[in-house]
């Protein structure tokens, strides 16, 4: 679902950063300039003919090994990850990048220099919402042993999780970390993680003519017996930088992410694989909400629905279709239903013989049945069904026997296109027999 939560961002004023690019060896010089609403992340090419640019977003990366690479056209820059993952922790939505190499400078291999930086800048407000992705339903990418996914959140904002483990015979221990990102969390907690690799694997690169100019001092190389000429900021640094990565690459989205994202042994390639996923799900939505609606809902000449046009509309059948009539309906707002309570209802045998009620979950049942007629009342309902997602704030307040009438009254509070919440009450007469919260999402499922 895509919602507005905060206004876009961008820098007080221009920054710079120089440095050495860890794969390619050139001096670099990197200028943050502000920019417009809308304008995104974008680096510009100062040192090739007519400086061409290229956006920060995951249409534009191209495959490379141990980094992420953008490139339209001429314009090609690489390391990305730390200079995305400063500004997505930071909050900065809009930034024009004056780039005179074709790599970011590495640094100390973190985002620490970047972050002092754009501090060091200032970042304002704008005039125009942030967009943000919340999600809904679980995505998740799978290559080899690693595994990538990404879960609806109980609060707002992202949450990150990842476990690091390359095996028992190597120098690097198994390492987990989780961080509730925010601009404080990850100026404290992520932002000074550094690179990481293996020293053979330092050795190899070298010896292909990457990274002549990085040392020891610049990245953690770990050895048989750990760290080569340096000392850990963090005892999990590892994990906490693969976290940093996860949000410099989670921010080729384009916009906010609202969810809880958990990483086993995935990379930038998963990374990059799961917001591509997440992308194809908005335009799916959007595909559903352009789609013609389905075929009226069955309403009598009264408004009223009876029970064939329910068996229409529900998939539910005996014995569990709880719902007998609908008696009014306001689309997409309100719905009242009707339940007549029989002695040959079926729960009656068990429920107990020689003082028959109906149980309670049932009630409630028949609340989220009248509720899946108000939704189908707004959404496209054609292969598509409402399932319980979570009740909250259930009461009973009497109990339901043989020969009463629950009429049902359901209020909406959101209907989209993936998920939908309600207030519900069934009542006896005039008294309340049951209340809740129902919120559901929608599943691909058969018609009824």
């Amino acid at each position: 679902m895509l919602i507005a939560k905060r206004p876009q961002r961008t820098l007080a004023r221009a920054a710079e950063v120089r440095g050495v690019g860890f794969f390619h060896g050139a001096d670099v010089t990197m200028r943050f300039l502000p920019a417009d609403p809308d304008t995104g992340v974008r680096f510009i090419r100062t040192d090739l003919p007519d400086r061409p640019s290229v956006a920060a977003r995951i249409s534009q990366v191209i495959p490379t090994q141990r980094r992420t690479a953008v490139q339209d056209g001429p314009a090609v820059v690489e390391l990305i990850e730390h200079v995305m993952a400063a500004l997505a922790g930071l909050q900065i939505d809009n930034c024009l990048i004056e780039i005179d190499a074709p790599e970011c400078p590495g640094c100390d291999g973190s985002s620490r220099v970047f972050v002092e930086t754009l501090d060091a800048a200032g970042v304002v407000d704008q005039d125009r919402p942030r967009q943000t992705l919340t999600i809904e339903r679980s995505f998740t990418v799978r290559e080899g042993d690693a595994v990538l996914a990404a879960h609806p959140n109980a609060t707002d904002g992202l949450t990150l999780s990842y476990h690091l483990d390359y095996g028992q015979d190597s120098p690097i221990g198994n390492q987990s970390f989780l961080l509730s990102l925010s601009p404080e969390s990850f100026r404290s907690e992520v932002a000074a993680s550094r690179t990481f690799l293996l020293e053979h694997e330092a050795k190899a690169l070298r010896a292909a003519g990457i990274g002549l100019r990085a040392t020891e001092k610049d990245v953690l190389l770990f050895g048989p017996d750990g760290v080569v000429g340096n000392t850990l900021r963090f005892p999990d640094e590892c994990a906490r930088h693969k976290v940093l990565d996860m949000i410099g690459d989670l921010a080729l989205l384009g916009m906010d992410l609202h969810g809880f994202v958990v990483a086993h042994r995935s990379g930038h390639h998963a990374n990059a694989s799961l917001v591509r996923k997440l992308l194809q799900s908005i335009e799916k939505e959007k595909e559903k909400e352009a789609d013609p609606w389905a075929p009226p809902l069955p309403l009598r000449s009264d408004g009223t629905i009876d029970i064939q046009g329910i068996l229409e509309i529900l998939p539910h059948r005996y014995p569990m279709l709880l719902l007998d009539r609908v008696l009014e309906l306001q689309a997409g707002r309100r719905v009242v239903g009707l339940k007549n309570v029989s002695f040959n209802e079926p729960f009656f045998q068990g429920h107990w013989p020689g003082r028959p009620i109906m149980p309670g979950v049932l009630i409630i049942e028949a609340m989220a049945q009248a509720a899946g007629i108000l939704i189908a009342s707004s959404v496209n309902r054609s292969g598509r069904a409402a399932v319980i997602a979570s009740i909250d704030d259930v009461k009973l307040r009497r109990p339901v026997v043989p020969g009463d009438q629950l009429r049902i009254e359901i209020v909406a509070h959101k209907i989209k296109t993936t998920s939908a919440s309600v207030t519900g009450v069934a009542k006896v007469g005039d008294a309340l027999a049951a209340q809740a919260k129902i919120r559901f999402v929608m599943i691909d499922a058969p018609a009824a």
